[in-house]
């Protein structure tokens, strides 16, 4: 046995033989290779983690002042907020960074789509990262009512509402979610249940992505299987460790990620009402309906397709299967991208087309979810829904007709 394989010594040999750290090390870090090329799209799968950690930190700290009734708990966040030692900073780490979360892992979906890391052999990898993201919408939507604040209140109200408009089951649904005919202890008792579970959820999701990530191998800019080319000791010709060259590089990401994380916390934590409502700094009452109601930013792509859709029979249904399938059809990318090629670096204009309209469209109906309805952004809502699901419902033709620019065997620097 080489000496670097040698077996250690000490405490660390002690815990080794009954716990495989040394093996679990070598096989994720130290001897796992990834792609030397990977570029600053590669800092988002660990600032992803970054944010996990700092949430669920952050919110067990909230958790122990939190009171989850009607009647405390918009003063147990006041008091938080006002009396608790350092509450104030808590809170807004743990708001901001809700929104963090999101925009890190909104910009690691678009890295797979660049990357075509959805492609085979990284179905299983996409589908669980899909699980993910629906995990994460389903925490910060248990986790939206508990302010109790206007905003709170009434964007719940509005979502949860949306179960009633299921054919036949609908209103039981609806009755079911909240845990009573309307929104009140029962439902803010069971939301703060979810919201506390799922993020230790989050965290088995995200053991078993790394662990399907480590299996398959890291996908990069060129969309080159590095696997494919190794040398005679079984060593990609192109990969170098994870460790230490892209534990470093990470920490250079997290810690430019942390410095503007936090002036956004200290200087706008609310960053426009975007971050935090006006609404939600005033208690709620259900006897006063905001004049805009709006979920947060983002949802709201979602909830302008949701709107966009017109009832049929006055029933919501079909803007909800939309809204839905707007979330389901990510499940079903594997196989709609036929292209011969991985990488949009080596696809032809039609893809590229494609993909930068899908963009625009995400980010249109994020705007248009936080306006008011009129019928200017009603259509336009319903030209970019159009767009939405034309970049996936299309795939599978634009992207075999799509003229391709031959794949080097070596991955690019």
């Amino acid at each position: 046995m080489s000496a670097e394989h040698a077996q250690p010594s000490g405490l660390l040999g002690w815990i080794d033989k009954r716990f495989p750290v040394v093996d679990v090390w070598r096989e994720h870090l130290a001897e796992y290779y990834a792609p030397k090329n990977l570029n600053f799209w590669s800092f988002f799968g660990s600032l992803a983690i970054t944010v996990l950690l700092l949430q669920i930190i952050t919110g067990i700290w909230l958790a122990m002042n939190y009171k989850p009734s009607a009647t405390e708990a918009f003063a147990s966040v006041e008091y938080i907020m006002r009396d608790v030692n350092w509450g104030w900073l808590i809170r807004y780490l743990h708001s901001t960074g809700a929104s963090a979360f999101f925009i890190v892992i909104y910009l690691h979906m678009f890295r797979g789509l660049l990357w075509g890391s959805y492609r085979k052999p990284r179905e299983l990898l996409w589908i669980i990262g899909v699980v993910i993201y629906l995990a994460m919408m389903a925490t910060a939507f248990f986790g939206y009512l508990l302010p109790w604040g206007q905003m709170s209140y009434w964007g719940a109200q509005v979502i949860v509402n949306l179960f009633a408009a299921v054919p036949d089951i609908g209103p039981d649904l609806s009755v079911w979610v909240r845990g009573d005919y309307v929104i009140s202890d029962a439902t803010l008792n069971r939301f703060f249940a979810f919201h506390f579970l799922i993020p230790f959820l989050l965290v088995a999701l995200v053991f078993v992505h790394i662990v399907a990530l480590h299996r398959v191998g890291s996908n990069n800019p060129d969309g080159i299987e590095i696997k494919e080319n190794k040398d005679e000791q079984g060593i990609p010709r192109d990969g170098i460790p994870f460790h230490p060259y892209y534990t470093v590089k990470d920490l250079m990401g997290v810690v430019v990620f942390l410095a503007i994380f936090s002036l956004v916390v200290f200087f706008a934590p609310d960053f426009g009402g975007l971050f935090l409502e006006g609404p939600n700094f005033q208690p709620a009452d259900p006897l006063k309906t905001p004049a805009h109601i709006a979920p947060v930013w983002y949802f709201t792509p979602f909830y302008a397709m949701l709107r966009a859709v017109p009832p049929i029979a006055d029933s919501q249904f079909p803007g909800v299967v939309v809204m839905f399938g707007a979330i389901a059809i990510l499940f079903f990318l594997p196989w709609l991208d036929r292209s011969p090629v991985k990488s949009m670096r080596y696809k032809g204009p039609i893809s590229k087309f494609f993909l930068g309209a899908f963009i625009v469209s995400f980010v249109v109906l994020a705007y248009l979810g936080l306006q008011p309805s009129s019928d200017l952004y009603t259509m336009l809502a319903r030209v970019f829904t159009v767009v939405y699901f034309a970049f996936f419902i299309l795939m599978p033709i634009y992207s075999k007709l799509d003229k391709t620019k031959p794949v080097p065997e070596r991955v690019t620097s």
